[in-house]
């Protein structure tokens, strides 16, 4: 089977396990209070390519981390996801009407219920990594992922990438600033998704966590570079999401900053970086290095 086959049969098979998982650990639509939980359920089941869950149990792979004691990190951190999507897409944020190729939280619901949901996300997302049976790892390294996820979503990571973002809307940054933010508001929350995956597997050497730290920090970057490709080349019907927004609003991105051409190069370079901090890994890393490929080449 060739690398590209692989993926997408790992691809599909995680998305399915994650989506089970993501549904066992969400309230049941007819609990109380029914609308909040099925504003949470609508916006988290049946869509997304869930490249984070997908990170964390590539890295597991790649670790020799057993996929049942990753369900639970693969769902807090794609609940940290979902909920910065709602609260991304509210008119106070980038005030968006299509998330997923359907209707935002806040426009299926209303505005009220729709930061209510996001804010029962984030909190979902520490009870499962406090209190999930399934991740059966000593308490330090429980302790440790709660630390993760918590400095990944805050200021120092996604919500601090975030407010850089608000606060730069008709300015230019150099790269340097443009990479910073991106660091936070992207990167940090996919590099959490592999570190979860490391503290999965108590005693991991410290190199080869480094190592796969690096190797997130580098897709990280991939990621948003190419999705500000995408917002310039593609179109609304297949990113699922309003195409052309971070034009319409003048915020800095890497195509208007390097021009297309350069963002892509750059999204090569990170690429190819990426593949430099795997260096020490045999074949069980090459789901890892396939996925960094489809980072810089996919359409959506």
């Amino acid at each position: 089977m060739n690398p590209e086959q692989s993926l997408r049969d790992f691809m599909q098979s995680c998305q399915e396990r994650v989506e089970r998982a993501l549904d066992a650990r969400l309230p049941a639509a007819d609990r109380m209070p029914e609308r909040l939980h099925q504003a949470m359920r609508y916006s988290v089941l049946g869509g997304g390519k869930r490249m984070r869950p997908l990170l964390t149990y590539a890295t597991g792979q790649a670790i020799g981390a057993q996929a049942d004691l990753l369900d639970g990190p693969a769902c807090a951190v794609e609940f940290i996801h979902v909920y910065s999507l709602i609260h991304d897409d509210l008119p106070a944020m980038d005030d968006d009407d299509l998330r997923r190729g359907k209707p935002t939280c806040h426009k299926a619901y209303d505005e009220a219920t729709a930061i209510l949901a996001g804010d029962g996300l984030q909190a979902l997302a520490f009870h499962v990594l406090a209190q999930d049976p399934s991740i059966a790892v000593p308490a330090e390294n429980r302790i440790a992922m709660v630390e993760t996820l918590a400095q990944a979503s805050g200021p120092a990571g996604m919500v601090g990438g975030q407010a850089i973002d608000l606060d730069s809307v008709g300015k230019k940054l150099d790269l340097p600033g443009l990479e910073n933010m991106h660091i936070r508001k992207t990167g940090a929350l996919i590099r959490a998704s592999v570190r979860l995956a490391c503290l999965a597997r108590p005693g991991l050497p410290a190199e080869q966590a480094d190592r796969l730290d690096h190797y997130a920090k580098c897709i990280g970057l991939a990621f948003q570079i190419q999705d500000d490709i995408l917002d310039e080349e593609s179109d609304t019907q297949t990113l699922g999401k309003t195409q052309g927004k971070d034009r319409d609003h003048n915020k800095p991105n890497y195509p208007a900053l390097l021009g297309l051409g350069g963002a892509k190069e750059k999204a090569k370079e990170m690429h190819e970086a990426a593949l430099e901090s795997l260096a020490g890994f045999g074949p069980e890393a090459d789901l890892l290095r396939e996925l960094s490929r489809f980072i810089i080449q996919r359409q959506s």
